[in-house]
């Protein structure tokens, strides 16, 4: 798959109940209920307060709505809006492992025994799975260059229908920390997550770098 490719998702293209729960619970764990409330009335989805989606693959959203979410959460936040939703995309990971990894793929993942690249490798390519088998529209790629582990991302939705002259999925940056720091036992500091291309902005996708920290 070539950095050429690139996937044109409907608009009203529909999203799955359990990724939009793993971002409510990070949402929560980072800005509070009453946070999340507030970000849930100004993205127009009232009706998860106090009634989260089901835990399941059913489509229950739509992606323009999860992206609406995660621009509510940096209009919410302000400044400090980058650094939140990294921390939102932290916890969300957390999160994910501990009560969605039969739903999302994540079980029985075989790290310990792997040397530590390939570890930080295996959790890239459970995601891509777990993502690309859940989200009809789905398509990711997992390579390295020079040495840099790299994610690509053809159909991301936190940038779905929104337009910014930066980079702007924060929230991802988080996650492939966190995934980073789950799959090596190191702090997600650690590790260095450069958003290189944005479907925000125009490019065709959306693009990390990946390695640790200097």
């Amino acid at each position: 798959m070539s950095d050429q490719q690139t996937v044109i998702i409907p608009e009203d293209a529909p999203y799955v109940n359990a990724l939009l729960l793993q971002m409510l619970r990070g949402v929560e764990e980072v800005l509070g209920e009453n946070g999340l409330n507030a970000v849930l009335r100004s993205s127009g989805l009232e009706r998860y307060i106090g009634n989260p989606p089901a835990n399941n693959l059913e489509y229950g959203i739509q992606a323009k709505e999860y992206a609406r979410l995660n621009a509510a959460v940096e209009e919410f936040t302000g400044r400090a809006g980058k650094g939140m939703l990294q921390r939102i995309g932290r916890s969300s990971f957390r999160w994910a492992i501990q009560e969605q990894s039969a739903v999302m793929g994540l079980a029985g993942i075989a790290l310990k025994a792997l040397p530590q690249r390939l570890r930080m490798r295996a959790i890239l390519l459970a995601i891509r799975k777990g993502l690309m088998d859940s989200v009809e529209f789905g398509k990711i790629d997992v390579k390295e260059e020079n040495g840099v582990l790299v994610f690509i991302d053809y159909a991301c939705v936190i940038c779905h229908t929104r337009h910014n002259d930066k980079p702007i999925c924060h929230q991802y940056i988080g996650t492939l920390s966190e995934a980073m720091a789950f799959a090596t036992g190191k702090d997600a500091r650690s590790f260095e997550v450069i958003e290189t291309h944005c479907k925000a902005k125009g490019d065709g996708f959306c693009r990390f770098e990946i390695q640790e920290a200097r």
